[in-house]
């Protein structure tokens, strides 16, 4: 299946279960492909034929994305170098899930979650470490019991009752023993924590000094992204806007439609900085605000209401 076609699937599946989904992005060298909410689930989903293309920096500029957006990044593919991605099982790669089309749509469609997760060694099932823990000992089971039920060491099963994943066939004798669901399904949304290093790291990216300077002064907080139709994410306790920064070229009408269209999906603003005045207030519903008039505003209401007030203009 190529690319295009397997970008489709995706989208018309987040569709099918409900999401809102952005249209087919047409920029090239973003780091995402699908952006998608339903209710309070925000999704940034990058789509791959072969994950095996799946980068560290790719990684590194979906996580700053979706942590300015309090979004979770997703990566959905259909094969590695080590065959086809297998309907029900989660993969990672840099701390972000993958998955492919088959288990989305089981999950989303179906209601019927992955259970199995490969990592390092093979495949693993995630365990209920406490429910395990109070079985066992409800039941009277030492640790050395359990361990040569399940066929693994006592070290091992204390690991498991402090959240260690668990091979499958261990899982299984232990859950047919105590009689217990004990294993979990996994939920590839999740949001997984990154460290702290790599985060101070990621928000390091190159933007519009003048312009920067200007937000930060009215007292919004301004989060650099990299490859996305907008440069950073500007935010007060009061509203958010996907902000883009100049020049005034034949791309700027491109990228606002862009823009216009996950803000649309998030319920926010949208606004491009131009250096000088622009001929157009708006493009579709993304401002555009020249350096001039943003050094004549005062408070970040007044950004704001600007930005709304031009963004209904089409």
């Amino acid at each position: 299946m190529g690319r295009n076609e397997l970008i489709n699937t995706t989208r018309a599946i987040l569709a099918k279960a409900g999401f809102d989904v952005s249209s087919a992005l047409t920029i090239r060298g973003i780091c995402f492909d699908v952006v998608a909410r339903l209710e309070q689930k925000v999704l940034i989903v990058k789509v791959l034929s072969n994950v095996d293309a799946f980068s560290k920096e790719n990684a590194s500029e979906m996580k700053t994305l979706a942590d300015a957006l309090g979004a979770t990044p997703l990566v959905v593919g259909e094969r590695s170098s080590a065959g086809s991605l297998e309907t029900g099982i989660v993969y990672s790669r840099f701390n972000i899930s993958i998955i492919s089309n088959e288990t989305l749509a089981e999950l989303l469609l179906e209601d019927t979650p992955p259970y199995i997760f490969a990592a390092p060694g093979g495949l693993y099932v995630k365990l209920d470490g406490s429910l395990l823990r109070q079985a066992r000992e409800s039941m009277g089971l030492s640790l050395g019991a359990v361990a040569d039920i399940a066929g693994v060491s006592r070290r091992t099963i204390q690991m498991y009752e402090s959240g260690m994943g668990a091979m499958i066939d261990a899982a299984l004798r232990i859950e047919e023993s105590l009689g217990l669901p004990i294993i979990e399904p996994i939920d590839p949304f999740e949001h997984r924590e990154d460290d702290e290093k790599a985060t101070e790291e990621r928000q390091q990216a190159p933007v519009d000094t003048f312009a920067v300077n200007q937000l930060c002064n009215l007292g919004f907080s301004v989060r650099p992204v990299l490859r996305s139709p907008f440069e950073a994410v500007s935010s007060t306790s009061q509203a958010l806007m996907l902000t883009g920064f100049g020049p005034d070229d034949e791309r700027l009408a491109q990228r606002a439609l862009v823009a216009s269209d996950i803000a649309r999906i998030m319920d926010n603003f949208s606004i491009i900085i131009v250096e000088r005045k622009h001929d157009r207030d708006s493009i579709d519903s993304t401002a555009v605000v020249s350096n001039e008039e943003l050094k004549k505003i005062d408070a970040p209401e007044e950004l704001t209401d600007l930005v709304a007030e031009r963004g209904t203009r089409k």
